[in-house]
């Protein structure tokens, strides 16, 4: 699988019933750990002041990710995302040993 950067930001739809914001945050928190469980989430983040999320995930490809693995979020058609394809650096120490 193909690692991907992802920075997503929410943004609730002005006149949302708060039931549905939380039923979809909780839904969400489900979804994701059924993700990392099938290896397409591998880090996940929440950046401090802002309303984003930064998180590494896995796919056969960006069409993949998009339709099948965050398609699959509650949240995904709030969201606005920039995704950016990753490769292995040579000096990654997280290569060695």
């Amino acid at each position: 699988m193909k690692e991907f950067l992802v920075e997503m930001t929410i943004s609730v739809p002005v006149g949302t019933n708060q039931a549905e914001v939380d039923r979809r945050r909780a839904a969400e928190a489900v979804r994701a750990k059924e993700l990392a469980a099938e290896g397409h989430l591998s880090r996940l983040w929440r950046t401090v002041g802002e309303p984003r999320v930064i998180a590494v995930w896995r796919a056969a490809d960006e069409a993949e990710l998009r339709e099948k693995v965050l398609g699959s979020l509650p949240l995904w058609s709030w969201a606005t995302a920039v995704i950016t394809a990753l490769q292995p650096h040579p000096n990654d120490p997280g290569l060695a040993g």
